[in-house]
């Protein structure tokens, strides 16, 4: 199986493989149900995940129903955990609310929605954020067929200080300008707003690699993790985002979760999560 996915991942498009998934999720869904672990997006359960990686083959990390990775499950029980990102704003005074630990709502009384901009939208987020009623969400890319404004990310359409959340997930490895990329990720988000960059991340490294005179693909996916990424990002990646004007939280949120649901979820230990705010 490991070998079938990778065969797939390495040879067929990444838009062909979203319209894909559509039909294929239900079968896979049906044939792994289970109890071994849960994925926390829609709490369904198998007896196993499936493999994953364009180089080496993780097991046990794709859900069957969501399609999500260890990342997203991450970001989701964050988001639901320890923000109001998922809270009505006709809930917006409640207790629940008020426990949060980070208010993205900061003006209760007009009760407006949150702007959430949103690159490369994963297909395990895209339905359930569109069905939010307190966001008003947008999504770019350049060539998701999910994105509502192809875009960009070096040059965005957007005025300045537009949008209070920003989610721009596995998408910084893979611009060569980077640096350009994360100015106007800041110039778009709003003054106390918040952004998450998740990237692939070694964190035993202390600078960043990139090599551009290593062009074959099966090289290349094995050195950085997938083919069409131009470096590895190491320990100094928030210092950069901070040097970009950035306040940057390292959230080792793996380390807020019972250790039986880390692995009932299957995350990823000491996965950093990146959370900036303007």
């Amino acid at each position: 199986m490991k070998k079938i996915f990778k065969f797939i991942l390495n040879t067929i498009p990444r838009p062909i493989l979203i319209r894909l998934s559509i039909v294929i999720r239900p079968i896979l869904a049906f044939l792994l149900k289970g109890n071994r672990f849960t994925d926390p997006i829609d709490g369904k359960s198998f007896r196993m995940f499936l493999p994953y990686g364009y180089g080496n083959q993780r097991n046990n990390v794709l859900s069957p129903s969501t399609l999500s990775l260890e990342r997203h499950r991450l970001l989701w029980l964050y988001l639901q955990d320890e923000t109001d990102f998922f809270q009505s704003e006709l809930d917006s005074d409640s207790a629940i609310t008020k426990n949060k630990r980070i208010k993205l709502r900061r003006n209760t009384e007009t009760r407006s929605a949150l702007k959430v901009l949103h690159f490369a939208p994963e297909q395990e987020f895209y339905k359930r954020f569109k069905k939010q009623t307190n966001i008003d969400y947008t999504t770019t890319d350049l060539l998701s067929p999910l994105a509502d404004v192809k875009a960009d990310i070096c040059n965005l359409p957007f005025e300045d200080n537009t949008y209070d959340i920003i989610f721009c997930n596995h998408v910084l490895e893979h611009i060569p300008n980077d640096t350009k990329a994360m100015q106007e990720l800041y110039r778009v988000l709003k003054p106390g707003g918040m952004g998450i960059f998740q990237i692939p991340q070694d964190l035993s490294r202390a600078t960043t690699f990139a090599d551009d005179t290593i062009i074959d693909q099966k090289e290349r996916a094995k050195i950085f993790g997938q083919y069409d990424h131009v470096r590895v990002y190491g320990r100094d990646y928030f210092d950069k985002l901070r040097s970009i004007g950035f306040k940057v939280v390292e959230e080792d949120y793996t380390n807020k979760i019972a250790p039986e649901l880390v692995e009932k979820y299957c995350l990823a230990k000491g996965e950093i999560i990146p959370v900036c705010f303007k």
